[in-house]
């Protein structure tokens, strides 16, 4: 059994905002204290969609990294890395393509959605059709135990959960796996040896879950095992293949949607967002300039917070007190826009604050940076290179 570890990753196409922060990266900087995690910069994933222009991708991916750093995410407890930089996604990439059915991509649901979304960009190319299993093995090539997405990207865990099952079920037949196997069972201790057969066969015929948890947990307890034998007993658990490749879970995040300064989504190509890391005389200056109830025309017309975007920020930023004297305030027209807009202006600024003191360091020594991104990517190409080296060798590609 392989340890747990989580997998995300993030294109660099442009500016991140506050938006990325509340949908993503809160996230981040609470499970990078919970168990292992790998954050990295999608640069090729970016490609896609950027093949034609892929000008802003350098720049893009250093200034997204600073604000990973200045929204929290902690190198010392996370591994950032950046994707092109280690090779082995590539090579993975490509050996899993040679297997997996042209029907599996073409059937994932954001495919089609960016296809008629993105109709100003020809994106009838390999690359963009490819992208789905160019992610799973971004996560495969880890062995992660989880991947953090929202509800949108459950299909896209569901097909690496796949991918994982075909290649095992393809390539995991070990030469003279079955005596390998209970070689290693006798090295339980007859007790021991007698409880895993017993638990493996209350599985395997009669599907009891319960029997399986149960013997796993007395493998990764087993101290006498080496590691290929541990995992060869993991893979006999459940029938007579060694898992080479192991299946993700989508970790459901809790993803607040921050609305635009229109109402909307915040998008960057909506030209309504708040950069991560805006000067605070723009953030006045967006807030205060915001639309808000069309009803409201004169200081003394009442209005409904319900049709004003800014109502929606203050959902996200205001306690409830504030949010009670907003509402009584619009509706009796007792305050003024201006007025209802100043606690949003305060609130971001005030969470905006030590982001901009994080990120400064970064700023005024950029060699800080390329130092955590050159140790990043020294961990994740080590495990890389431990998984490729399994998968070539059941592809017989290893040529030892």
């Amino acid at each position: 059994m392989y340890p747990d570890r989580v997998v995300s990753g993030m294109r660099p196409t442009g500016t991140m905002h506050l938006g990325h922060f509340h949908g993503a990266l809160k996230n981040w900087v609470n499970m990078q204290s919970e168990q292992p995690c790998l954050f990295f910069v999608a640069d090729w994933h970016a490609l896609t969609t950027h093949y034609d222009d892929p000008s802003i991708i350098e720049r893009s991916t250093w200034d997204m990294l600073v604000d990973w750093l200045a929204a929290g995410v902690d190198p010392s407890q996370a591994t950032l890395f950046i994707q092109s930089r280690v090779p082995e996604h590539a090579e993975l990439h490509l050996l899993l393509s040679m297997a997996t059915p042209l029907g599996w991509l073409e059937r994932v649901p954001t495919y089609k959605d960016q296809i008629d979304n993105l109709s100003s960009k020809d994106l009838a190319t390999y690359g963009f059709l490819g992208y789905p299993l160019l992610q799973a093995a971004d996560v495969l090539i880890y062995r992660a135990s989880e991947v953090p997405v929202g509800d949108d990207q459950v299909p896209h865990i569901e097909m690496m959960r796949e991918i994982a099952r075909r290649f095992n079920h393809l390539y995991g037949k070990e030469r003279g796996f079955e005596e390998k196997a209970m070689d290693a069972v006798k090295k339980l201790g007859t007790k021991r040896a007698r409880l895993y057969l017993q638990l493996r066969t209350e599985y395997q015929q009669e599907g009891k879950d319960e029997a399986l948890a149960q013997a796993q947990a007395m493998l990764d307890d087993a101290q006498s095992l080496s590691m290929i034998d541990r995992e060869r007993l993991f893979g006999y658990l459940e029938g007579s293949r060694k898992l080479i490749l192991v299946e993700p879970q989508a970790k459901l995040t809790v993803a607040s949607r921050l609305p635009g300064l229109d109402g909307r989504k915040m998008s960057k190509s909506y030209g309504n967002a708040i950069a991560l890391r805006e000067d605070k005389d723009s953030v006045t200056k967006k807030v205060r300039t915001m639309p808000t109830d069309p009803a409201r025309i004169r200081r003394a017309d009442p209005g409904d917070p319900r049709k004003c975007p800014v109502w929606q920020l203050h959902e996200v930023y205001s306690d409830e007190a504030t949010r009670d004297w907003v509402v009584k305030g619009c509706t009796t027209a007792g305050i003024g826009c201006l007025e209802c807009k100043q606690p949003v202006i305060d609130a971001i600024i005030k969470e905006q604050e030590p982001m901009h003191e994080r990120a400064q360091q970064y700023l005024d020594d950029p060699s800080l940076v390329r130092a955590i991104v050159a140790d990043g990517c020294d961990v994740a190409r080590k495990l890389a290179q431990e998984t490729m080296r399994d998968v070539r060798e059941a592809m017989g590609l290893s040529y030892s």
